[in-house]
């Protein structure tokens, strides 16, 4: 069981074992159990206001960027103009505020089955839950699997799956059939970006699901981005193309440096868009043959 114990708040999971990650605690900000999961805020010594659902940590004030930015612009800027973009979890709003950065964006829904992580991250969070009340942001309280099995097909142009792990709530997420769902709704140029866990650690889990989507997408690829709060400094992301002509490491539009300042990325910009999908040689060798290079 993950825990607050003399002061500190540890992190251990079936997923990872064999080791833990631990935050020294200021206080405890908010406990209680959803209609689905426990809900945790801590605010830590050195990484602010802590999200923990389930015992295992969503984000962090500190390096939430780096996740955020990258599950988002890395699909984001693959697309040549992403109109109509679907967040599927995410109800922190990270990817919410992410999105909104592109001019070109008219819709954003965001899909989330949890409520009380909305309402929670909007009190505890606010430098992420900016952006709810935007005009251009709809709010869906629902499954995201049902939800796209609900939704006019095709319709969107980027869809993101910020997920937890594959326990509890979202384990639906990382199934074929949801991958499916998602190649239904996306139009033809669309792109998908979903989250694709650590290559440290679920290696195979990551094989398995680039392997189907190869079978499904005409392109598939894996990149990933460094965040000292994730189990091993590590997280990755799947992304796939229903247009053969995609080619995820190259981005279709680049951010200058004046786009980094007036979207005030602190992780993201065009050259470390390229140097994601640059995986070390034991990951390189692992999903050789579901690379789409």
């Amino acid at each position: 069981m993950n825990s607050i114990h003399k002061g500190w708040f540890t992190e251990t999971n079936p997923l990872w074992p064999g080791q833990a990650m631990s935050l020294e605690v200021s206080e405890v900000l908010h406990e209680e159990q959803s209609s689905y999961q426990d809900i945790l805020v801590i605010k830590s010594k050195n990484y602010g206001n802590v999200l923990v659902l389930d015992g295992i940590i969503q984000c962090t004030e500190r390096d939430e960027f780096s996740y955020q930015e990258m599950i988002t612009h890395l699909p984001m800027f693959s697309h040549p103009c992403p109109k109509k973009v679907l967040v599927i979890g995410g109800g922190d709003g990270g990817v919410l505020r992410e999105v909104i950065k592109h001019d070109c964006v008219e819709e954003v829904h965001l899909c989330e089955i949890d409520t009380r992580v909305i309402e929670v991250s909007k009190k505890y969070l606010p430098t992420m839950s900016v952006v709810f009340d935007h005009p251009k942001v709809h709010v869906h309280n629902k499954d995201g699997a049902e939800f796209l099995k609900e939704n006019d097909k095709p319709y969107f142009d980027v869809v993101i799956t910020d997920s937890s792990d594959p326990i509890g709530p979202a384990k639906s997420l990382f199934a074929v059939e949801y991958y499916q769902s998602i190649k239904e709704a996306l139009k033809p140029d669309g792109v998908l970006c979903c989250q694709g866990e650590c290559q440290w650690l679920h290696l195979d889990l990551i094989k398995n699901i680039m392997s189907f989507c190869r079978d499904m997408f005409p392109v598939t690829s894996y990149a990933y981005t460094t965040i000292p709060t994730y189990p091993s400094g590590q997280i990755g992301f799947i992304l796939c193309s229903n247009s053969k002509n995609t080619c995820f490491e190259v981005p279709l539009r680049k951010v200058t440096d004046a786009d980094v300042q007036d979207m005030k990325l602190k992780y993201y910009n065009s050259a470390i868009h390229s140097a994601a999908f640059v995986l070390p040689q034991f990951a390189t060798a692992a999903l050789a043959e579901n690379s789409s290079s």
